[in-house]
C-alpha cells in the first residue's frame, strides 16, 4: 500500500450497497426507522436504470396501467410524486436532483456517491467490514456495520462474501416450471443501451460512421423501428388466446423518439458481468447502426429526426442471482400466491427476453407470459441462506430465472427495498439475525403498511393505531364511498371493492371528516393516506407514448389544502394546516401530544378534483 495512501473507518447499524431504486427505498426505510444507515453507490447519481445515465422509466405491477389499482405505493411512490410535483417536462437533470435531496436530507442516512465496494472482511459467516474506495477524494473507507443490504444488481456484495448464488435457467425437473427449459442452461437477458430523439421539423441528415454494426430489414424483421410495427407476442405463450387485446399490447412501443429495448445483447462468455465493458462496446455500434438503418435504409418515418442522446452506460437485466430459504417460482408468479410472510409484490408479465439478443434475429425479442392479478415475495427471499447478516434486494432477490423474469422490474424491486430496509433496522433494533427476524414478520407487515406499502391479502391491524377502534362520519359522503372506509385496513381500492371516503363536492367551508376515538387518547401524530390515483402513470420517462398518459403536476384527486384538528368535545386541542400538498401519505407530528377524543380533517380544496378522497386515517400517541 502507498504511504501516501488515506484511509477512514467508518461503523454504521445498516449499511446498503447499491444506489439504484432498490438501495436508495432499502436506506430511506432503513435510516427512517431510527438507525444509522450508510448509502454506498458507485455513481456520482442515484437511481440505476432510472437515472440520467440510462434513462429506463420504472414499471412495475400494475404493468404499464394495464392492472388496475396495482401500482406500487410507499417510498417508491413518494419519490415519483416528490418528481412529478417540479418535473413538468421529464428533465433527466431534475429527476437527479430530487433522488439527491431525497437522501441527503434524510435524517439517520449518510450517502457515499462514486463509492465503489471491492473487498468484504469476513468473521465466520458474518461480513463484518466491507472496503470501499471513493475515486474522487482518493479516499479507503472500511465500512463495519451490523446487517448489510446487497442492492447491486449483480449480487456483488453476496459473491464477494462467499453467498449461495445462480446463474441462467433452471430445468423444468426442479420445480416444475411450466415455461422452463427441459435442461437448465446459462441463458441470460441481455444489456441495453436506449437513445433520445427528437423532430426538427426538417430534414436531418446522419452520415454514416465507419465503425457501426449495419442491420439490413431482414435482421430487424422481428423487431419494431420506425415504421415497421410487428405485434409483440410469443406465439408459444400458452394462455395466448386468452389474454385480452389491450393486453396483446403491452410491449408495442416502438416510436422514433424513445429507443428500443431490444438493443440487447448478452455477450458470448460464461459470465455476463466479466463481458460488461466489452458488450458496451459493442453496444455503441448497434444503437448507432439501428439509427443508420432507420435513417438511410429505406423509409421508416424518420427523416425529421435527429438523435438528441445516446446512453453509454448499459442496463443490466439479469446477473446473479443470490440464495435464501426460499426461492420465488414462476408456479408462485402465476399462481398468484399469497406467502403468510409475504413482505411485497408483483405483477409484471414473465418477460423474459431471448437468449440472442439481437444476435437471434429469428427470434422475437421476448417471450411474454401475460397472467391476471397480483402474486406475493416472501420475506425468506430477501434474507441470504449462507451469509448471516446479509440481505439482498432488487432483481438478485431469491428467485428462479422464469420469476426473476417478472420480479426484476423496478416498481417490484424498489417496494423489496423498503422492505428489506425495514427489515435491516428492526434486526438492529432487536439485536438479530436478518433470518430470525422471521418470528416477528407480523410487525414488519405492519410497519411496511404503516409505511404506505401494499401487501396483497393484508391490512392494518397494528396494535398502536387508536385509529382503528374508532368511528368516522362525514359532513358529505357518496353513497359508495361511506366514511368508515378510512378505518377498514385497506388504503387503495381493490378488485373487491372501494376503500376510500369521498365527498359530494367541496362547499365553501371545505368538507369535514371526523373520527371519534374509541376512548381518549394523547395523539401525537396522525397519518393520512389521500388518492393518487394509481391507474394514471407518474413516471420519469423519455417515451412521447408514457408522457401521453399523464397529466401535468400531481394528480388531480390527490387533497392539497386541508387542517387537521385534535378535539375534545368540541373544544380544540391542536391544530396543523397544510396548503400545496402533492403526495399521497401525509405524516403530521403533534409534539405536545394533546388528550383529545376526535380528529377532523377538514379538506378546503384538491389538485383539480371535484370531490374529496381519503384513503386511511392513523392515529399514534
Amino acid at each position: 500500500m502507498g504511504t501516501r495512501s488515506k484511509w477512514r473507518d467508518a461503523a454504521f447499524d445498516v449499511a446498503v450497497v447499491g444506489g439504484g431504486m432498490t438501495g436508495l427505498c432499502a436506506a430511506l426505510a432503513s435510516a427512517r426507522e431510527g438507525v444509522r444507515t450508510v448509502l454506498i453507490q458507485d455513481r456520482a447519481v442515484l437511481g440505476g436504470n432510472a437515472s440520467s445515465e440510462i434513462r429506463m422509466h420504472i414499471c412495475g405491477a400494475d404493468a404499464n396501467q394495464f392492472k388496475r389499482n396495482a401500482a406500487e405505493t410507499g417510498i417508491i411512490h413518494e419519490i415519483m410524486l416528490e418528481n412529478k410535483a417540479r418535473n413538468d417536462y421529464y428533465n433527466y437533470s431534475i429527476w437527479d436532483s430530487t433522488l439527491l435531496q431525497m437522501a441527503r436530507r434524510q435524517e439517520n442516512l449518510t450517502l457515499l456517491l462514486n463509492t465503489g465496494m471491492n473487498d468484504v472482511e469476513l468473521e465466520g459467516d458474518e461480513i463484518r467490514r466491507i472496503i470501499c474506495y471513493q475515486g474522487t477524494t482518493e479516499t479507503h473507507l472500511r465500512i463495519a456495520a451490523q446487517v448489510f443490504i446487497d442492492c447491486t444488481g449483480n449480487g456483488t456484495l453476496g459473491y464477494f462474501a462467499g453467498a449461495d448464488y445462480r446463474t441462467g435457467s433452471e430445468g423444468k425437473a426442479e420445480f416444475q416450471e411450466p415455461d422452463a427449459p427441459e435442461t437448465p442452461n446459462n441463458n441470460r437477458m441481455g444489456n441495453t443501451l436506449l437513445f433520445k430523439a427528437v423532430n426538427r421539423g426538417r430534414p436531418v441528415r446522419f452520415p454514416t460512421p465507419d465503425w457501426v454494426r449495419h442491420f439490413t430489414e431482414d435482421d430487424l424483421k422481428l423487431r419494431g423501428h420506425g415504421n415497421h410495427k410487428p405485434l409483440l407476442l410469443c406465439p408459444t405463450d400458452v394462455n395466448y388466446a386468452n389474454q385480452q387485446a389491450g393486453e396483446k399490447k403491452a410491449f408495442d412501443c416502438y416510436g422514433l423518439d424513445y429507443g428500443y429495448w431490444w438493443i440487447e445483447l448478452p455477450g458470448k462468455g460464461p459470465d455476463i458481468i466479466d463481458e460488461y465493458e466489452s458488450i458496451r462496446d459493442e453496444l455503441v455500434r448497434c444503437v448507432y447502426g439501428v439509427w443508420d438503418h432507420l435513417k438511410n435504409s429505406g423509409d421508416h418515418g424518420a427523416e425529421d429526426y435527429d438523435l438528441d442522446w445516446v446512453g453509454m452506460l448499459p442496463g443490466i437485466r439479469e446477473s446473479r442471482r443470490l440464495m435464501g430459504d426460499y426461492i420465488l417460482t414462476e408456479n408462485d408468479v402465476l399462481s398468484n400466491r399469497i406467502f403468510p410472510d409475504a413482505v411485497a409484490y408483483g405483477g409484471w408479465p414473465i418477460d423474459n427476453h431471448t437468449a440472442g439478443g439481437l444476435d437471434d434475429k429469428d427470434m422475437m425479442p421476448s417471450t411474454v407470459r401475460h397472467f391476471s392479478g397480483l402474486y406475493t415475495i416472501p420475506y425468506r427471499c430477501y434474507c441470504s441462506g449462507r451469509i448471516g447478516n446479509l440481505m439482498q434486494a432488487g432483481r438478485i432477490l431469491s428467485a428462479s430465472k422464469l420469476a426473476m423474469a417478472s420480479s426484476r422490474v423496478m416498481g417490484t424491486c424498489s417496494v423489496g427495498g423498503q422492505a428489506a430496509g425495514t427489515a435491516a433496522a428492526m434486526c438492529v433494533q432487536y439485536g438479530c439475525r436478518p433470518r430470525e427476524l422471521g418470528s416477528r414478520v407480523g410487525e414488519l407487515q405492519q410497519r411496511l403498511l404503516r409505511g404506505d406499502c401494499y401487501i396483497p391479502g393484508f391490512v392494518n391491524q397494528d396494535p398502536k393505531d387508536l385509529a382503528r377502534r374508532g368511528a368516522a362520519e362525514a359532513s358529505s359522503q357518496l353513497a359508495d364511498h361511506p366514511a368508515s372506509n378510512v378505518i377498514n385496513g385497506v388504503s387503495r381500492d381493490t378488485e373487491t371493492g372501494v376503500n376510500s371516503w369521498e365527498s359530494d363536492g367541496i362547499g365553501p367551508e371545505g368538507e369535514r371528516l371526523r373520527l371519534r376515538l374509541a376512548e381518549p387518547a394523547r395523539v401525537g401524530q396522525v397519518r393520512l393516506t389521500f388518492d393518487s390515483n394509481l391507474n394514471r402513470a407518474i413516471k420519469i420517462t423519455l417515451s412521447a407514448k408514457r408522457i401521453a398518459q399523464q397529466q401535468v403536476g400531481p394528480p388531480a384527486e390527490l387533497v392539497r389544502d386541508y387542517e387537521v384538528r385534535l378535539l375534545l368535545g368540541e373544544e380544540e386541542a391542536a391544530v396543523r394546516r397544510v396548503e400545496g400538498n402533492y403526495q399521497r401519505l401525509n405524516v403530521l407530528d403533534f409534539p405536545e401530544t394533546p388528550l383529545c377524543d376526535s380528529i377532523e380533517v377538514r379538506v378546503t380544496a384538491t389538485n383539480g378534483y371535484a370531490n374529496a378522497r381519503v384513503f386511511e386515517v392513523r392515529a399514534y400517541e
